[in-house]
């Protein structure tokens, strides 16, 4: 059972209301959480049918939107702390609307004061336009608002009802999103292990590749038909494989892809902490990229920019 199921279970027991759901919450322990998802609930009270849709997507923060029947506007900020309890981030629109019951009577409650004061009017208007006006239809005053008067409304069982039908939509919506956040999560899994290839790769090569430099600058002091001095020229092939030397670039690329594997099994919000990591990776591939020596190591560092640049755009819709 999720959490705060129990407390919902307890108050439709108390209230004696009908929780009207899709399906219960399925087992698992999915950690990760998207940004967006819908959900839609409602629940039978003695007040009539309350229906909560709640909305939500990407955003840089928590901006939380609330349309609320006349009822449960005195009621807002509760029902905002409670949703804000269990979102951290995102464009939130949360919408609750109160179907009224017509009850087993066809009853229609009058406002007698407020038809004779409309009945006195008319006639004075009559008099003005020396009784030149039609004669006023009852079906008319009918219509004015609030000649029929609505049934007064307890606010705060219907506010019982409302905070129960929230948890169970918020526990609704949990479940959408953390279906995608697991959808997410396996597609960030495989990007790391296709950067760790590639890391892998470039690393591999590196040996060649400064032998590769290493020759190349002897063949062009040996074109020049000059002596070289050994100790000079072994302090300037020093200085071309430091400017070469990626190994740390490759080991901090793997350290950053290790904390974004911990981020995918955190059971805390973890969006921003993998946006920044993002930075970072693409830091590092852009060093490669500028310290390349070799045509195969360009287009891995092209390679890991791009599965960076997919993974970025994966991370802006994790919470």
């Amino acid at each position: 059972m999720p959490p705060g199921c129990a407390g919902i279970c307890d108050l439709v027991s108390a209230t004696g209301i009908q929780i009207i759901r899709p399906g219960a919450r399925k087992p698992g322990d999915l950690m990760l959480h998207s940004m967006t998802g819908f959900a839609r609930q409602a629940v039978e009270s003695g007040a009539g049918t309350l229906t909560c849709e709640i909305r939500a997507v990407n955003h840089r923060y928590l901006d939380l939107q609330f349309r609320l029947p006349d009822e449960l506007r005195g009621k807002e900020p509760e029902l905002r702390q409670q949703l804000a309890a269990s979102i951290a981030r995102g464009k939130v629109d949360c919408s609750l609307h109160l179907k009224r019951r017509t009850g087993t009577s066809n009853e229609i409650r009058i406002n007698a004061g407020l038809v004779q004061q409309l009945c006195q009017r008319a006639a004075e208007i009559g008099v003005i336009l020396k009784n030149a006006a039609a004669p006023v239809s009852p079906l008319d005053v009918l219509r004015w608002p609030g000649v029929i008067e609505d049934q007064e409304i307890d606010a705060e069982p219907l506010f019982e009802s409302a905070s129960a039908l929230l948890t169970s939509t918020v526990a609704s919506l949990a479940e959408m999103r953390q279906s995608e956040g697991a959808r997410i999560a396996e597609l960030l899994d495989t990007r790391c292990r296709e950067l760790l290839s590639i890391a892998a790769g470039i690393k591999a090569r590196l040996p060649s590749v400064l032998d590769a430099a290493h020759r190349k600058q002897k063949e062009r002091i040996e074109k020049l038909d000059v002596i070289a001095d050994p100790a000079r020229l072994e302090t300037e092939l020093a200085l071309i494989a430091q400017k070469m030397d990626v190994d740390e670039e490759l080991d901090r690329l793997e350290s950053h892809v290790s904390e974004i594997r911990q981020a995918l099994a955190s059971n805390q919000p973890v969006g921003r902490r993998l946006d920044f990591l993002m930075q970072e990776l693409n830091r590092e591939a852009n060093t490669l990229g500028s310290k390349s020596a070799d045509a195969d190591t360009t287009r891995s560092a092209v390679d890991l920019k791009v599965l960076i640049e997919q993974m970025r755009e994966q991370v802006q819709n994790i919470e």
